[in-house]
């Protein structure tokens, strides 16, 4: 069985971390007002990777604290192992090979690998397949954007076809109805992506136990993208890396 890699998630609002339900902005948490002191409590409990968002790019904000902020993380993991997947606002080529200069070691596209397929064959092309994944956001049969606050119109099978033309290997799936609600994953249409060879998935929106972390293991996921549950104390990182590693 692959290794299974935790994404302790940072999502980052304002310069702070917060946690939004079903992507909602009107329904945020704030949890911390010092984003480094959270990634490097994240990688002492053993997380060799993060996933860092910009909402303030994902939403079209400016987001430059963010990216400040986003720095400080990178210099203060250097020496750690420890890697940075980073999501949110990369429209461009540009901002692809901002993100990789400042550190970090994969991004994930969304709007822009739907909107724009020949940039993300680009990408892919120019910074490799292991250093790209596309964000399979999906809300009912449609694939999200732009923050999830719009719909592409697109099917997800459709994407998902795409995205594998364009030679994208790793998606970052996420039921947008349960992220932010600990009500679990959504295995089934998880194991239907992975009929596809070659895919390896990372799974986002609704762990709330290590019994979803272990499910997620068993049907082949590559990882899974872990918030709330963290933030409140129901998951324990250290626990649940050793978890994984030893009985799942």
């Amino acid at each position: 069985m692959r290794k299974f890699t935790i994404y302790p998630a940072i999502d980052l609002h304002n310069g702070r971390v917060v946690r939004l339900q079903q992507g909602d902005p009107r329904r945020m948490t704030v949890y911390h007002d010092d984003p480094i002191a959270t990634a490097e409590r994240w990688v002492a409990a053993g997380a060799r990777w993060l996933h860092i968002v910009n909402l303030d790019g994902a939403f079209g904000e400016e987001g430059r604290g963010n990216q400040l902020i986003l720095e400080a993380i990178c210099h203060a993991l250097e020496g750690t192992g420890a890697q940075i997947q980073l999501g949110g606002g990369l429209r461009s080529l540009i901002d692809i090979e901002r993100a990789f200069e400042r550190g970090v070691s994969r991004v994930v596209l969304g709007t822009l690998a739907l909107e724009e397929p020949a940039k993300l064959q680009e990408a892919v092309r120019r910074f490799g397949g292991h250093r790209i994944a596309v964000a399979l956001d999906v809300k009912g049969r449609e694939v999200a954007i732009r923050g999830w606050q719009e719909s592409s119109r697109i099917d997800a099978w459709l994407a998902i076809r795409q995205m594998i033309k364009s030679g994208v290997r790793i998606l970052v799936y996420t039921d947008i109805s349960r992220d932010g609600m600990g009500s679990g994953l959504n295995l089934e249409l998880a194991r239907q992506i992975l009929d596809n060879p070659g895919i390896e998935l990372i799974l986002s929106g609704g762990v709330n136990s290590l019994d979803d972390l272990c499910a997620a293991k068993r049907i082949g996921a590559a990882g899974a993208i872990i918030g709330k549950a963290l933030y409140d104390g129901r998951i324990d990182l250290e626990a649940a890396l050793h978890i994984l590693e030893e009985t799942c």
